[in-house]
Order: structure tokens, then C-alpha cells, then sequence
């Protein structure tokens, strides 16, 4: 099994200033993985993104990044 890296720990913050708010706990759109809320420290935009993904996301809003994984919005 691979050893966990930390990127799906509640605050992870990626060098894109990608932080992890929480699980969203629902199915991600890749193999095995689940959906975590991201938040974009420079704007303030609130986004998905499978758990495999979120080391390397860059803001939908800001960073030209890709759209909210599986389509989910914040309430």
C-alpha cells in the first residue's frame, strides 16, 4: 500500500494555495477515490476535486484550473 502523503488532511495547503476544508463524502470520478471541498487562498473560490488530485490543483476561478470535480457546488 502507498504511503499517505498528507494531501487529503483537513488544511493541507498545495503550492498553488489549493487548501483541503474537508471530505466531502461522496464518490470521486476516479478509480477508489472520494471528494474533497477545496478553497482557493487568493480568491476565496470553493471547488471540488477527487483526493488523488488536490496536491496539483490549481483554482477553476483564478488559476485556470479545471472545472469542480463531479459537478458538485458548495450550499
Amino acid at each position: 500500500m502507498a504511503q499517505s502523503r498528507g494531501t487529503t488532511r483537513v488544511g493541507y495547503e498545495n503550492k498553488n494555495g489549493q487548501v483541503n476544508i474537508r471530505p466531502l463524502g461522496i464518490p470521486g470520478t476516479d478509480h477508489g477515490q472520494s471528494l474533497y471541498h477545496l478553497n482557493c487562498t487568493h480568491c476565496g473560490f470553493d471547488y471540488a476535486a477527487n483526493g488523488s488530485d488536490t496536491h496539483l490543483r490549481k483554482c477553476p476561478r483564478c488559476q485556470g484550473g479545471n472545472p469542480s470535480t463531479g459537478g458538485w457546488t458548495p450550499d
